[in-house]
C-alpha cells in the first residue's frame, strides 16, 4: 500500500503520522492494514494525510486499485531470472528501453524501483559499461532501513543472534548495499 511504502521511504512511523495529520492513529493502523476501504475514507482524512506524506489524493486512491503488487522476495527472484534468461546485455537494453525503474518509482515502489537500479548499476559493473545517467536523481535515495532477505532474517531469528545480519551486510553486493538492499546472490538461480 502507497501508504505504508511512503512511511517506510521517509522513516515516519503512524504515532507520528497520526500527530502530523490530526487522524486518529487507530483510523490510520486501519488503513495501513487493510482494515478500512480507502474508497469510503473521508475526503478530508485522505487529505490530511496526503498533505503531510507529500502526495495526493488521487495517487492515494489509484494505490489501492493497481495491479497486483508480489512480494518483494518473488520480484527479486522474477528479475534475477530475467537476466539469466535474457543475458546482461539484452535485459539491460529491455530495462531501459521500459523505463520500468522510472515507473515503479512513480508509483512509489521504492524497494523494487531501487532493486532494478541496483541490478542495472551491477551489470553495468560487470560488464565494464559507464553507469546510465538517467537515473542519477533515484541513485541518491535509499530504504530508510536494510531490508534482508526473507532466509536471512528467519535464519537470525532461529539463530537469535544478529550474526547472520551481519555477515549479509558485509557480503552483500554494494550497487544493491547503496540503497539498503542487502543482496549477495543474483546469479545462482534454479
Amino acid at each position: 500500500m502507497l501508504i505504508n511504502d511512503m512511511l517506510e521511504f521517509q522513516n515516519l512511523t503512524k504515532y507520528r503520522l497520526s500527530k502530523k495529520s490530526g487522524v486518529p492513529q487507530a483510523t490510520i493502523n486501519d488503513i495501513c492494514n487493510g482494515k478500512t476501504d480507502l474508497d469510503k475514507c473521508a475526503a478530508g482524512t485522505l487529505y490530511r494525510i496526503a498533505k503531510v506524506l507529500g502526495i495526493s489524493v488521487e495517487e492515494i486512491l489509484e494505490s489501492s486499485q493497481q495491479e497486483y503488487r508480489s512480494s518483494f522476495e518473488i520480484f527479486k527472484s522474477n528479475v534475477c531470472h530475467h537476466v539469466k534468461d535474457m543475458g546482461d546485455a539484452d535485459f539491460m537494453i529491455n530495462l531501459l528501453e521500459t523505463d520500468e525503474i522510472r515507473t515503479l518509482y512513480n508509483k512509489h515502489w521504492f524497494p523494487e524501483s531501487l532493486y532494478l537500479l541496483g541490478m542495472l548499476d551491477y551489470l553495468s559493473r560487470e560488464n565494464n559499461i559507464p553507469l546510465c545517467t538517467r537515473y542519477n536523481d533515484i541513485r541518491m535515495q535509499k530504504l530508510s532501513k536494510p531490508l534482508f532477505s526473507e532466509g536471512v532474517l528467519i535464519t537470525s531469528e532461529v539463530l537469535k543472534s544478529d550474526e547472520p545480519l551481519n555477515k549479509a551486510m558485509q557480503e552483500a553486493i554494494p550497487e544493491f548495499r547503496r540503497f539498503n538492499i542487502i543482496e549477495s546472490e543474483v546469479r545462482s538461480v534454479a
